[in-house]
């Protein structure tokens, strides 16, 4: 079965009722707000939005009623998480260094430009090993996890997947909102959505960039200076080929073209797709980005992709 994806921007109002203008009227759409963790039931916005029959999946309360009835799991996950969060934290420091040498290679006038290019494309690639080798140390950790513990053979996670399947399986769309995208990926990959998805999925801010192959975080106006962008781990995998960009304009300094060139190459050949408020951009049929779908170019700037 061919996923129809939707990616909007922050701010979705505009867009989400046209989404799913063409179902029947007593269509059900499944929704997703575990990324707003203790908020998730307070969705009236959002189901007066879709204007269609709802059901939310609860996956934030369903992972919390996991973690009090398998205590032994609970445990085991916290000290894989804290394991992960040390991962993380070696691999920014090694970040950090890397990504400098970028930019400050990137901004040298007093260098030959064939000279400069060169060096810059050594200094990405350094940056781009740096990546592939964390995700794959976090898959490597999470497989290990994963062997160890056999989430899908617990009697409390084995019931609650049986349980969203058959919900999904009745739905004709799935509706997945942001929020903090750590929580949200880990409980759609212990839930295992991604093999019951609906035909119809539409994604919002964090919900875009979990239905990602990888989830990269970035925020270059933070309190105590300029945070490095980082690949996270991994999404679920549905969309491939892209690093999804919401409130791009407000977390990246859009205006900095030697900066945003670095991030362009960087992810190369994804390409890096700014989700502004209130954009829509409809994948095609083979899961590929629209030509007006914006993007960030190789030099820098904000285009359209068949300009890019």
């Amino acid at each position: 079965m061919s996923l129809q994806i939707t990616l909007l921007g922050p701010q979705p109002r505009p867009n989400l009722q046209q989404a799913f203008r063409d179902l029947d009227a007593e269509a059900l759409v499944a929704t997703v707000t575990a990324g707003w963790q203790e908020r998730e039931v307070d969705d009236a916005e959002l189901r007066e939005l879709v204007g269609l029959r709802t059901v939310n999946l609860a996956l934030h309360a369903r992972c919390m009623a996991v973690y009090e009835e398998d205590r032994e799991y609970a445990h085991a996950e916290r000290e894989h998480g804290a394991a992960l969060a040390e991962l993380r934290q070696l691999y920014l420091v090694q970040l950090d260094h890397a990504l400098s040498a970028a930019y400050d290679v990137a901004r040298r006038s007093d260098a030959r430009p064939r000279l400069r290019n060169r060096a810059l494309t050594d200094s990405l690639q350094v940056v781009q090993l740096l990546d592939e080798q964390h995700m794959q140390r976090v898959s490597e950790f999470q497989q290990a996890f994963y062997d160890a513990w056999r989430p899908q053979e617990r009697a409390a996670v084995a019931r609650h997947r049986d349980e969203i399947q058959h919900v999904l399986e009745g739905s004709s769309a799935l509706a997945i909102a942001g929020g903090h995208v750590g929580d949200l990926a880990r409980v759609l990959h212990l839930f295992h959505l991604a093999p019951h998805l609906p035909s119809r999925v539409v994604a919002w801010s964090a919900g875009a960039m979990a239905l990602t192959e990888r989830v990269v975080l970035f925020h270059d106006f933070v309190p105590h200076g300029v945070a490095q962008t980082e690949v996270y781990g991994a999404g679920i995998g549905v969309v491939h080929g892209v690093v999804a960009l919401p409130h791009a304009r407000r977390r990246l300094r859009v205006g900095d073209p030697i900066r945003m060139s670095v991030l362009a190459r960087r992810f190369a050949p994804a390409r890096c797709l700014v989700l502004d408020d209130a954009t829509r951009v409809p994948l095609d049929g083979e899961g590929g980005l629209p030509p007006d779908a914006r993007v960030l170019d190789l030099e820098g700037h904000i285009a359209k992709l068949e300009a890019a």
